[in-house]
């Protein structure tokens, strides 16, 4: 038989081997939680081009080969899983019999001398003989809680108690639940559609089209045991297919039942902000036909499956547009439903969406714009021609500024341009201004031209005087009544120099003296027209000095020159001329302006949303989720096993009933021991020993 000396080494080997592998083992539990808190942030399953706008080509590469964009499905996310579950699980074996032994153990067979050596020890003589002694001491440890057994031997008689077994039950309760949720994880991502695909010989699909046209070896089939997945379903129609996104493509989802839209809800603030979503859905299984409604956090259950409301979506609405020739022309209705495409022109029409409600970050103070071209400094070369559609001078409020329309211009090598134009004029710094977005790509933000209404509140005006800035004798024309209207009475030997100069701004402003190559695009020296051309012009033609007060003689003549063009436009559509007052200075100032941006506005004609008939859709995410159960489990698991192990402690007692040295008397001696030491164990100890040595503290 080994001494303690000689077994001391191999413990403190053991103790040293388990830290170890706690440590080992909270290493691998804080990746996993850095892992997730990246896999909860960063959305996953998105297509590769929204990360590639996202971070850039490089950046995305790079966290795309390290598995971020799937975390919950990468190799090494799925390794540190399994080992974390085989060593949890490995623990939980070995540990279960010594725990249920132990719990079965009332450790009765110690020694009596042994109890000297516990730090809570007391010893005292009871009047009451042996027999007597086990009696009252026996019920006094049932009142206070105790589960005791008894073992009589020839000197006497050893009582072992104990209470707070619970807390070794709750070791196995937080080592399970950790097994538990993490398996449950595993279930519900998208590992196990993978393992689908492989196990049915699926692939991604990475084209696009029709849901209703993808091909049956990229379906899987209703028997999938976990997925989570999109089903977008417009109204009045219904639909049975899921779509789940990965990064690299999509695989569908075939549906044990069908989902029709009845009816799409949403409910507003005041703002114009969704307050809230509903749908009222049909679900078509068989025969069996049953109504709901799913809500936001209120999904509805059927089969096993939750359906809830994700989002809503354009499902086909209807538009009416107006094609609006900048040069001049007549105006060109035009039909389609969104999701469709048409040709236009030498180009491909494609309409994307319809938004019956924009809530926008805007203000309304009822001053007039605050630009005036009149202060404008030719002289500093402007390099953004279309500015942001809300951008303000003031303080911002939300404000649903009604109906928008997006759609592609695509044209025949593919590329192609976004666009989202407003139907009705949008108030900013007091005026109302048309807006009409243009972005080359998805990573940009939408640009938008800026048209002020008329005295109708229409685009009429202002359209009708961009195309007479097209038109070579108009512009004459407009030179020669600035010029008449300009001449001072004693000084008629000017107006011929005015209508040259009024000539020579408009023909810049409009772009027509453009000579070829000035409509390079490398965004410094693409100049077409407009307030860059006068500044070219400027530059290249006025010496340095000279420059700001030319700039401003220039401005004036062309701020005429065009009030005049304004009135022969007028004049020429039948309508009176307007007054010079407040309200036509406005509409010149940001007419001006506009009309600048105009000319670099990439596409030929303006779409003007005339009416719409509105068809909603809805997109649920459909799910099947085996392990959601399993990690609710193992959380209240979790909850009760750290709480048993912190808050209940187990102690056992042991109490030796010896016969005195006095007749009729009784020796007794106790000791308690404790999984954790803390000060509550010397009050539990005076207060045994008040109960059963009858001792006060």
């Amino acid at each position: 038989m080994s001494s303690p000396t000689a077994s001391r080494p191999t413990a403190a080997r053991e103790l040293l081997d388990l830290l170890a592998s706690m440590r080992f083992a909270i290493t691998l539990l804080s990746v996993i939680c850095i892992a997730s808190v990246i896999g909860t942030v960063l959305r996953q399953s998105e297509p590769m081009g929204n990360y590639i706008n996202q971070f850039g080509p490089f950046w995305a590469e790079v966290f795309g080969r390290v598995g971020l964009y799937t975390v919950y499905s990468a190799p090494w996310f799925l390794a540190i899983l399994t080992f974390l579950v085989v060593s949890t699980s490995l623990c939980i074996a070995r540990n279960t019999p010594k725990i249920v032994a132990d719990l079965k153990s009332y450790k009765e067979s110690v020694r009596e001398q042994s109890l000297q050596a516990h730090h809570h020890k007391a010893i005292a003589e009871l009047p009451s003989n042996p027999p007597m002694a086990l009696a009252e001491i026996g019920a006094a440890l049932t009142q206070l809680g105790w589960k005791a057994r008894v073992q009589q031997r020839e000197h006497g008689t050893m009582i072992a108690a104990r209470r707070g077994a619970a807390n070794k039950l709750g070791y196995l309760a937080a080592h399970s639940s950790i097994v538990l949720i993490l398996v449950g994880g595993v279930l519900d991502g998208n590992a196990m559609v993978k393992v689908a695909m492989w196990l049915q010989g699926k692939q991604l699909y990475t084209g696009s089209g029709l849901v209703s046209d993808i091909k049956p070896e990229h379906r899987l089939s209703v028997a999938n045991p976990s997925f989570r997945g999109n089903v977008s379903v417009p109204e009045k129609q219904r639909q049975g297919i899921a779509v789940l996104s990965l990064p690299n493509g999509v695989v569908l989802q075939d549906l044990p039942f069908d989902i029709e839209l009845k009816q799409f809800r949403v409910d507003y603030y005041p703002t114009g902000m969704p307050k809230s979503f509903a749908s009222d859905i049909v679900i078509h299984d068989g025969r069996t036909v049953r109504e709901a409604t799913v809500k936001v956090n209120e999904p509805v259950i059927h089969q096993g499956l939750a359906i809830y409301q994700s989002s809503f979506e354009d499902g086909g609405s209807k538009l009416q547009l107006k094609a609006l020739p900048l040069a001049g022309g007549a105006a060109l209705p035009l039909e389609g439903r969104v999701g469709t495409q048409m040709k236009f022109g030498d180009q491909t029409l494609e309409l994307d969406g319809l938004r019956v409600i924009n809530v926008e970050n805007l203000a309304n103070d009822g001053n007039a714009s605050g630009a005036d071209v009149r202060k404008v400094d030719l002289g500093e070369r402007l390099s953004q021609h279309l500015g942001s559609g809300a951008k303000t001078s003031t303080d911002k409020a939300l404000h649903n500024i009604g109906p928008s329309f997006s759609y592609k211009l695509r044209d025949a090598a593919g590329q192609a341009r976004e666009y989202n134009n407003y139907m009705l004029p949008v108030e900013l710094d007091g005026q109302k201004l048309f807006l009409a977005g243009m972005r080359e790509t998805p990573a940009e933000s939408f640009r938008y031209l800026r048209m002020p209404a008329d005295e109708n509140g229409e685009l009429a005006g202002w359209l009708r005087l961009r195309q007479a800035l097209a038109q070579p004798a108009l512009r004459d024309a407009a030179a020669r009544a600035y010029a008449v209207s300009a001449t001072p009475p004693g000084q008629p030997q000017m107006a011929e120099q005015l209508q040259l100069t009024a000539q020579r701004a408009l023909s810049l402003f409009s772009g027509a003296a453009a000579k070829p190559g000035d409509d390079a695009k490398d965004g410094k020296d693409g100049v077409r027209g407009g307030l860059p051309a006068l500044s070219r012009f400027i530059e290249a033609d006025v010496p340095e000095a000279d420059r700001q007060r030319v700039s401003e003689v220039l401005l004036r003549i062309l701020n005429g020159s065009l009030f005049e063009l304004h009135q022969l436009a007028r004049e020429r559509a039948g309508l009176q001329r307007v007054a010079t007052d407040a309200a036509t200075q406005a509409f010149m100032t940001q007419a001006v302006l506009s009309l600048s941006d105009s000319l670099y506005y990439p596409a030929p004609m303006l779409l003007q949303l005339e009416n719409f008939d509105q068809v909603q859709a809805s997109v649920f995410q459909v799910a099947r989720a085996p392990g959601q159960k399993l990690v609710y489990l193992g959380a209240l698991l979790l909850i009760v096993g750290v709480f048993a192990m912190l808050y209940i402690k187990e102690r056992r007692l042991w109490v030796w009933i010896a016969p005195s040295a006095d007749p009729g008397g009784s020796q007794v001696r106790m000791a308690m021991s404790s999984t954790r030491e803390s000060p509550d164990n010397a009050v539990l100890f005076a207060q045994l020993k008040a109960a059963i040595l009858k001792e006060r503290s």
